[in-house]
């Protein structure tokens, strides 16, 4: 056996000298030869938008949520075996697979076709891939099963042929509902109602809105408590009950009750919460009143344009995204007419058909702004199938929550990707109505004519000269009183209009 050299590594580096120059002189030939083969060649890099692309911190409050959103995106066709190290480094999120399920009670077969496209999108908005939609004719939902048990094997059937891992019902099912789907289709089951609720607690931001949604979600989940294999029912007794030991036996409370009676003291922390950021937001009311400010609010069905409407109107950068619920906390915006009167606009949550009665209680606080305001811009996505069902389906949401009474200018939006025969249908229903492109600015200008000329008008006529010493009072004409002339003359300013209580009072001193 012969013994290997031993290794130095000065000489195993004295043997690599010379290598990179070699290498660089290699290279100068070939460039010399690319320069004259491609004497007239442009790099397209200097050219590519990508290079003009605006710092983070100039981009709008929304557009950074949205790529926030973005960052983290569900994708399809991934499998859970990890293959190699580039799928653990960029694997994202795994689709959940589910099937649609659907029971048609009343309506013609269009209604029950929106209403199973509708559920599909916030099936997808919630991170999910569609696999089966079916629906069923009946008088009314069966109270076991909410399909009836053939349509249950079908279903079963369905879910075991497409490999499907959830089934989810277009419409609210009772506990035993629930529980029986479950024992029979052996795959979680989940009604509209936590689908909506899912989405809301993806997209939630503010303490108050993260707040209000987990109301919503603990009185849902406090009347589904439900025991697997009967754990949620044992009483704790000594060793055999997971070594309670001294004090821990006997008839005492079920493991069911006590995460009942924990969800009743989470909702009454919750609900404290809320009345304090409430009478924050009540503060911020009593400070407009005060000031006379006149409220717009906007409001209207789930991805109908709502926030993208609120941007063209007032240059608020709030975010916008194609999707169901994108956003759900309130933004409000202070703008001015174009005579220069002050006043404010205000974009709420979405809203939708059946939307969860938990939720509409736990978002009263927020839904107040509508109640409040002085007009409401309902917006209309007139490139949907059925948008007189949107406008029914807002109106009732607005009623049970007491802004029915408030003015109202239906706004026709996407008016770029409408069919002009829905437009013209729209506008005879609704003579009160404006046409807009959130989009492409088409019917904004109109658009912010009518909500001017809608805003309250102030009472109190006015006739005043002013010295040109009072200029504060000028400055208050202009931005809370509606000027009819305004002249300046060699003793003061002389103006004509109608204002405010108030201000009318503070200009009586003046009066001619």
């Amino acid at each position: 056996m012969t013994n290997a050299p031993d290794f130095n590594l000065r000489d195993a580096l004295d043997a690599t000298r010379g290598w990179d120059d070699e290498a660089i002189e290699l290279d100068d030939e070939l460039l010399a030869d690319e320069d004259e083969a491609d004497d007239g060649f442009e790099s397209g890099y200097a050219d590519d938008a990508s290079y003009d692309e605006p710092d983070p911190e100039e981009l709008t409050v929304g557009a950074q949520e949205l790529a926030e959103r973005h960052a983290l995106r569900r994708v399809a066709s991934l499998r859970t075996e990890l293959e190699d190290i580039t799928e653990v480094e960029y694997r994202q999120l795994r689709l959940e697979k589910v099937v649609l399920v659907g029971v048609w009670t009343e309506g013609s077969v269009t209604d029950a076709e929106n209403s199973m496209a509708e559920l599909a999108l916030l099936a997808e908005t919630a991170g999910s891939e569609v696999l089966e939609a079916v629906f069923q004719r009946r008088q009314k939902p069966d109270p076991a099963t909410y399909i009836g048990r053939g349509k249950v094997d079908a279903i079963r059937e369905i879910v075991q042929a497409t490999g499907a891992d959830t089934v989810i019902c277009d419409g609210e099912l009772a506990p035993s509902q629930l529980r029986n789907l479950e024992d029979r289709l052996k795959v979680k089951v989940v009604d509209r109602t936590a689908l909506i609720l899912d989405i809301f607690a993806q997209h939630a931001k503010s303490k108050e809105g993260q707040a209000q949604v987990e109301l919503a979600q603990l009185q849902y989940m406090k009347q589904r408590l439900r025991g697997w294999g009967g754990n949620l029912s044992r009483q704790a007794g000594g060793r055999a009950a997971g070594g309670e030991g001294i004090g821990g036996r006997g008839p005492g409370e079920t493991k069911i009750e006590t995460d009942r009676r924990r969800i009743n003291t989470k909702i009454a922390k919750l609900r404290r919460d809320l009345k304090e950021m409430r009478g924050t937001r009540e503060v911020k009311r009593q400070s407009r009143r005060r000031n006379h400010i006149p409220s717009v609010a906007i409001a209207g069905y789930t991805n109908a344009g709502k926030s993208s409407l609120l941007n063209r109107l007032t240059d608020a950068g709030v975010l916008v995204e194609d999707a169901l619920f994108a956003t759900l906390d309130p933004t409000t915006r202070r703008t001015t007419t174009a005579d220069g009167r002050i006043y404010t606009m205000s974009d709420t949550v979405g809203f939708v058909r059946h939307l969860p009665h938990d939720l509409v209680e736990a978002f009263r606080s927020t839904l107040e702004e509508i109640a409040d305001s002085d007009l409401l811009l309902h917006v209309v996505d007139g490139s949907h199938p059925d948008p007189e069902g949107q406008i029914a389906a807002v109106r009732q949401v607005l009623a049970e929550i007491g802004a029915n009474k408030v003015p109202e200018i239906i706004v026709i939006n996407k008016a770029d990707a409408a069919d002009p025969l829905v437009i013209s249908r729209l506008r005879a229903r609704e003579p009160h109505s404006v046409v807009v492109s959130a989009k492409t600015g088409e019917g904004i200008a109109e658009a912010l004519a009518t909500i001017e000329s809608e805003l309250p008008r102030p009472q109190v006529e006015f006739d005043v000269l002013l010295p040109y010493e009072r200029g504060d009072l000028v400055n208050r004409i202009h931005q809370e009183a509606e000027i009819g002339t305004l002249e300046h003359t060699g003793d003061g300013t002389l103006v004509v209009g109608r204002a405010n209580a108030d201000l009318a009072g503070e200009l009586a001193a003046y009066a001619r």
